[in-house]
């Protein structure tokens, strides 16, 4: 009977990406204050909710995650899932899109439904920027609807109880404001390029994973000649490194 439910998804959940968050938190490199922040606004109303609910505090229900490409926004928002025991439901911005009038609001309300039916949960909205510009840009009017039903949506105090939603965008500026104004998308967390310390730390965690001789990889030396490189960059510099070891 365990095994039965364990494997079993709700009818409700069917069509939307329901996993597990994927990275663990000790596998995200650097990041230190994006880390704090996040920790800080989501595990504990989600693993203390009671004493959140009696005492007046205002619970921080949604958060913007941006940076450059590559840095970690999609990884951190998982582990962070993972880490705090939430469902991670995720939706890519373009899938949300129709170019049928009202099909487009209606995603936006069945992605929060659904949501809703995964409590507690974290609900990840990538490439943000994608469904929620600035309004009055859009000759066919489409994504300002799609801002007008997120506004909506995201304003339903209640209904998002158990709802932490996370959106991500390398583009911050091309976001419609009034997303980002307190009680909706109010916490921005700032994903900037690693420092030399914080490379280090995401080059040891690479290699954690990988099977190398200790002696022949100087990670200081490397975080050293590599200013400028996104985590990404890191990761896909010790892969090459050692495809190219395998082939020599």
């Amino acid at each position: 009977r365990e095994e039965a439910l364990e494997g079993y998804v709700p009818a409700s959940l069917r069509s939307v990406q329901r996993k597990e968050g994927g990275a663990a938190w000790a596998d995200v490199g650097g990041l230190t204050e994006a880390k704090k922040s996040l920790i800080e606004a989501v595990e504990m109303p989600s693993k203390y909710p009671q004493i959140f609910a009696r005492a007046p505090l205002r619970v921080r229900s949604g958060a913007l995650v941006y940076g450059p490409p590559g840095c970690g926004k999609t990884m951190l928002v998982g582990a962070l899932a993972e880490h705090c025991g939430l469902n991670f439901v995720t939706v890519q911005g373009p899938e949300v899109l129709n170019k049928y009038i009202g099909q487009s609001e209606q995603g936006v309300r069945d992605v929060f439904s659904k949501a809703q039916a995964a409590r507690p949960c974290l609900m990840f909205l990538d490439e943000f920027d994608s469904i929620a510009p600035h309004r009055g840009h859009d000759s066919t009017g489409v994504t300002d609807r799609v801002v007008n039903q997120l506004l909506t949506a995201l304003d339903g105090v209640e209904g998002l109880e158990g709802v932490f939603v996370v959106a991500a965008t390398s583009r911050p500026d091309l976001i419609d404001k009034a997303l980002l104004r307190p009680g909706r998308l109010d916490m921005h967390v700032h994903l900037d390029l690693p420092s030399e310390e914080e490379r280090r730390d995401i080059l040891a965690r690479v290699l954690s994973k990988m099977s190398y001789d200790d002696e022949s990889v100087d990670t200081a030396e490397v975080a050293r000649r590599t200013p400028g490189f996104s985590g990404a960059d890191l990761q896909a510099l010790m892969y090459n490194a050692q495809l190219s070891a395998a082939h020599a």
